[in-house]
């Protein structure tokens, strides 16, 4: 497994995977509506045609043989931190070492960037993510219900300095 950068072409096989990915696991295992899959759309085209290369990346975790596991997105959220976007593993790869070279991939590129700390906003529900940022030294910072994508939720934001 490696973790490479992300291709910005919102039409590309990169781009199509994160949201293919996407609009097939949440409808179907967290029971989001059918407004998810457009939002993912939006922040892949908006990633595509704007990201700032010097301080914004996405990346994609592939196999020897080429085939992707998973994805993670950083992006600019104020003037010294990060927001991780887009986290996601398919079901084969997770509680492999999978996500942790996601995140330890994200993190580097944030630390070289000049961030001085990484926000995530997560579901209360995702309990495994939570044991994830956790064990990861980020802190829960806020909980919110929201009503998201047909489902009422808690919102959770959790960072953690560089």
């Amino acid at each position: 497994m490696k973790a490479r950068r992300f291709i910005p072409d919102p039409m590309g096989a990169d781009a199509q995977w994160v949201l293919a990915q996407h609009a097939a696991h949440y409808p179907a295992v967290e029971g989001f509506d059918d407004s998810f899959a457009p939002l993912v759309a939006q922040l892949l085209q908006g990633f595509c045609a704007s990201h700032d290369r010097a301080c914004e990346a996405g990346f994609v975790l592939q196999e020897a043989q080429g085939a992707r596991l998973g994805s993670l997105f950083l992006t600019r959220d104020g003037p010294d931190a990060a927001r991780l976007r887009l986290f996601y593993l398919i079901s084969a790869a997770r509680g492999t070492g999978a996500a942790q070279m996601l995140f330890d991939a994200a993190c580097d590129f944030a630390r070289e960037s000049g961030y001085g700390r990484v926000v995530v906003s997560s579901y209360r529900a995702h309990a495994a993510a939570a044991r994830f940022y956790a064990r990861n030294g980020l802190c829960r910072s806020v909980c919110k219900s929201v009503h998201s994508f047909g489902r009422n939720l808690v919102e959770e934001h959790w960072q953690k300095p560089l």
